[in-house]
């Protein structure tokens, strides 16, 4: 239960610096240590599968998207001008949602502590509601849910990820110059250290 609030307070305290920061390479740097955190707890609910997929999709592939948008856009860009700040009018709705929020997740958790048996308290590894007991988040609870009673969603998600890239492909395609791999490889490259340093220094 402490590693549990313990996480819980490092992935609010997380969150809120992401949203609070003025540069958005520090939002990101704030983003990766959520997933971070995030991935924990996933590993203390016994669900290593979901903690290993939270690192590879989201620190590993989402994360670095937002790395190479945030230097793209930074790259020979006016920065925005500063308007009105609208934060003091949505500070008080935000806290009322956010502690209304907590309120009720700590009620479920402790309710949920206390209908577990106590044998099953004792033993570190509560059941899941997916699968049976021990399994939930684990590679064969996902692999037995996504290939009998969700096969056929699967294969339709991964048809249109397909055809989404086929899409982006034959649109991007023809009016994309010609330009060597490795020149446009290495001026890529340089414009995204160009475009980091510009934005730390800032």
């Amino acid at each position: 239960m402490t590693i549990f609030l313990t996480l819980a307070i490092l992935l609010v305290a997380s969150a809120v610096f992401v949203i609070m920061q003025r540069k958005p390479v520090y939002s990101v740097v704030g983003l990766l240590f959520h997933f971070a955190f995030l991935a924990m707890m996933y590993l203390t609910l016994n669900a290593e599968f979901l903690a290993v997929i939270q690192i590879v999709v989201y620190t590993g592939a989402i994360l670095i998207l937002f790395v190479f948008v945030i230097a793209l856009l930074s790259s020979g860009v006016r920065p925005f001008e500063p308007g009105r700040n609208r934060m003091p009018k949505a500070a008080i709705p935000a806290v009322i949602i956010t502690l209304a929020a907590l309120g009720v997740v700590l009620y479920g958790v402790r309710n949920a502590m206390i209908s577990v048996p106590a044998n099953a308290v004792g033993s570190g590894s509560l059941p899941g509601p997916v699968g049976a007991a021990n399994v939930f988040g684990s590679v064969a609870d996902f692999g037995r849910a996504l290939f009998t009673t969700n096969l056929l969603p699967f294969e339709i998600t991964a048809f249109i990820l397909m055809v989404a890239v086929i899409g982006v492909v034959a649109l991007a395609g023809d009016e994309t110059p010609y330009v060597p791999t490795r020149a446009r490889a290495a001026n890529v490259e340089r414009q995204m250290r160009e475009a980091i340093l510009r934005a730390g220094e800032e």
